[in-house]
């Protein structure tokens, strides 16, 4: 997410977005319709009753990496700038428009002299320094600390341990006067303010907290559109109340928003078909029983799953190049999407998603010039494995996947494991499914053969996802390293003059990265949702968080 992108790809992504919630229908036979048909004018109570698939790992927006979490962060808190309902910016906490230096490395904000924490202090340009700072730290370990590497004047440096965090290009002129110096001109740098890791964090709290600092609902401030209660570190249920204190509380209808964990579809579907819940996403066998519903549309996705090798870990078969070819080509995707899943998701054969950006002289989506990297192919997978296993000297081997524990997820790795055991003999996959929390600890630990994992957008650039492969990423815990890929994604990042070579530095890139097997991929997720249709304006994003609330109301 650090790289450059040119600013034609994210109004494409944009646009993709809005196109998608128009008319028609898809494969799966569910109804694409427009989510805010109301007539603008709420009535009735404004609560809104939701479910999660998952816990709140972290409130800690330098820690966020997940999208439940940057949905509710997102929705509590506001940066410099806000994604739309449209996937347009509005000004967020910057009152004004920046004023841009000549050669657009340095920007300076005005904060609203209205905007406030939940505790009354004042939001001030002093509260954006502190969270960057924080998030570049070496000492905070920060997963999107390379979120500003590249993009913030000396944010590479302090990474790497060369500079101090006080040397970040930011700083506070006044208390309401925010300077920033970007390392380079990043024509959508305001794109990423709306993201969760350039939120701002209120100093003075955060130390008085200390180490119970976003532990729990009480142990936060908010100056976003809600605020958010009855939540700790541990909760399957949280609550959003209107922030009376935000600066513009006036566009807010709901009063509240009720969310539970429910990590079974069944059980969703009864609580949706009671009235207990308004909204909810379905999956598998649940499709098709509500197919022709008008309460059913299909919300497209960035998001790419796919199976995550462990290369480091002792003795890994998978440290074998042809042992993970095997098992990136011996599972039906199609059969995955249509029998499995059910919702409109469709096959993914390479890493970056359909839809997302666009060449910047043809127009041709990325996914479209780069093709199917990576397929179903049976046979072949059987010709690699033999390979493997002759290489390695052994004739069995065994390896275990870890999953996430809900219902969904549970199927998912049964098919995985199927399809595996089958079409690899002498393979054996053991199944492991564990809180979405534990997953995220497994992945970033590194410990472990194969995890089935996904990415989202943050914003629209190929490079958003080909930078999770480079050796030195955060997120890359797999071991895997390629000296000719990480040079493509380094030449990607800096070189943005030729935009034509940039574009086919990458398209290399995910070439290399799926011959070398880093990775297998599964499918592009697209969302089946149920939603009660006096649920009105609940914006849907194909990048950044997944939902916002602020223009959310009911219309009974």
């Amino acid at each position: 997410m650090k790289a450059k992108s040119s600013l034609l790809y994210l109004l494409l992504g944009s646009t993709f977005a809005l196109a998608a919630c128009g008319g028609g229908s898809d494969d799966a036979g569910v109804t694409q319709s427009d989510t805010s048909s109301g007539t603008g004018a709420p009535s009735g109570e404004q609560v809104l009753n939701l479910v999660e698939s998952a816990e709140i790992p972290t409130m800690d927006s330098t820690q966020a990496t997940d999208t439940v979490a940057f949905t509710v962060l997102t929705n509590v808190n506001e940066g410099l700038y806000r994604q739309t309902l449209d996937g347009s910016l509005e000004l967020g906490m910057a009152a004004e428009e920046p004023t841009v230096s000549e050669d657009g490395l340095t920007y300076t904000f005005k904060i609203r002299e209205d905007a406030n924490w939940s505790n009354g202090d004042p939001v001030t340009a002093h509260d954006f320094v502190y969270a960057w700072q924080k998030l570049v730290d070496p000492a905070t370990a920060a997963p999107y600390s390379y979120m500003m590497e590249g993009v913030i004047a000396n944010a590479a440096e302090i990474i790497a341990g060369e500079k101090s965090p006080e040397e970040l290009g930011v700083k506070a002129l006044d208390d309401k006067t925010l300077e920033v110096q970007l390392a380079t001109a990043v024509p959508y740098f305001k794109d990423l303010t709306t993201l969760a890791m350039y939120f701002p964090q209120n100093e003075a709290f955060v130390e008085e907290q200390g180490d119970e600092y976003a532990l729990s609902s009480e142990d936060l401030v908010y100056n976003g559109p809600f605020v958010l209660e009855d939540w700790d570190a541990a909760g399957t249920s949280w609550t959003y109340t209107k922030n009376e204190d935000y600066w513009d509380a006036e566009t807010v209808n709901l009063d509240q928003i009720n969310v539970d964990v429910v990590k079974e579809t069944s059980t969703a579907m009864n609580l949706y078909d009671t009235g207990a819940i308004d909204r909810m996403v379905l999956t598998g066998e649940y499709v098709l029983q509500r197919t022709g519903d008008p309460e059913m549309h299909t919300m497209p996705t960035s998001s790419v799953f796919y199976l995550d090798f462990g290369q480091e870990k002792e003795n890994s078969p998978l440290a074998n190049e042809n042992i993970r070819k095997a098992i990136s080509m011996a599972f039906d995707k199609q059969a995955y999407a249509d029998v499995v899943l059910q919702n409109g998701s469709i096959p993914a054969n390479g890493l970056v998603p359909e839809g997302l950006a666009r060449d910047p002289e043809t127009g041709e989506d990325f996914r479209e010039q780069n093709g199917d990297l990576s397929t179903y192919d049976p046979e072949a997978a059987q010709e690699h494995w033999e390979k493997g296993l002759e290489e390695l000297g052994v004739d069995s081997v065994e390896l275990e996947l870890v999953s996430d524990d809900t219902e969904n997820a549970k199927r998912s790795s049964e098919y995985l494991q199927d399809q595996l055991q089958k079409n690899l003999p002498g393979l054996t996959v053991s199944l492991r499914n564990v809180p979405f929390k534990v997953r995220l600890e497994i992945t970033d630990s590194g410990d472990y053969d194969m995890v089935m994992s996904g990415w989202g957008a943050d914003y629209a650039d190929p490079i958003n996802f080909l930078e999770l492969k480079e050796s030195t990423n955060g997120h890359n815990k797999s071991g895997y390293a390629n000296e000719e890929y990480d040079a493509l994604i380094s030449e990607a990042r800096t070189e943005v003059g030729d935009l034509n070579a940039r574009w086919d530095n990458l398209l290399e890139a995910e070439q290399i990265m799926l011959e070398d097997a880093a990775l297998a991929p599964i499918y592009q997720r697209a969302n089946a949702v149920l939603q009660k249709d006096y649920v009105q304006d609940l914006g849907e994003h194909l990048v950044g968080a997944d939902y916002s609330y602020k223009w959310a109301y009911v219309e009974k």
